[in-house]
């Protein structure tokens, strides 16, 4: 039930953070495929990314982390029709208010969990 609740979140916040960006989404169902699909590759590939820029990541004090998130979001643009980003600054536009939308909502859930 957790996994449902966090990828209905993460589908409000693709498509807040879509209308707020400018980024294409065709549908609803758009956007919770996105929200798998970044689920997926944010468990699967992005330890590994992280892992093989370890380097990078530790000279730049964690900033490459925001070009690893936006390959993610590039990624995901690339595998699901009707997601369109237009580039790398706008990927990387996209994953931080992503992440700021989310954070928002995830607290909010929370709150309603402990009342």
């Amino acid at each position: 039930m957790n996994f449902i609740l966090r990828i209905l979140i993460s589908t409000l916040s693709i498509l807040v953070t879509a209308y707020l960006l400018g980024v294409h989404i065709d549908s609803v169902w758009t956007a919770i495929l996105v929200a798998l699909v970044l689920a997926f590759l944010n468990s699967v590939l992005k330890p590994l990314m992280i892992l093989l820029s370890l380097p990078v990541t530790i000279v730049t004090f964690g900033l490459f982390l925001l070009v690893i998130n936006s390959i993610i979001i590039l990624l995901a643009s690339r595998i699901v029709n009707g997601f369109h980003v237009e580039g790398f600054w706008t990927a990387m536009g996209f994953s931080i208010v992503l992440s700021f939308i989310t954070s928002i909502l995830d607290r909010i859930r929370k709150k309603e969990e402990q009342q």
